[in-house]
């Protein structure tokens, strides 16, 4: 069974749960799971890091290599 699959067979069982104590407990597990990968994936950039996307930011706006937030929502609504 392919993890999307997986996902919603869970969602079948979550949705007949009718205790507020399995909800609750079911809800930490996922906040700390959450919590540890965002951790795990997180890595704070280094100052030069920072400064080379802002220079890289600049030369692309200078050069013309941005999109108008309205084209990009246009884009983003296309897709559904």
């Amino acid at each position: 069974m392919d993890l999307q699959s997986r996902k919603l067979e869970l969602i079948q069982e979550f949705l007949k749960v009718q205790s507020e104590e399995v909800i609750s407990q079911l809800e930490k597990i996922l906040k700390k799971e959450n919590t540890k990968s965002e951790q795990e994936g997180f890595r704070p950039m280094t100052i030069e890091e920072f400064n080379s996307r802002i220079d890289q930011s600049m030369d692309d706006s200078k050069n013309g290599r941005l999109i108008e937030a309205n084209d990009l929502k246009a884009k983003i609504d296309k897709w559904n």
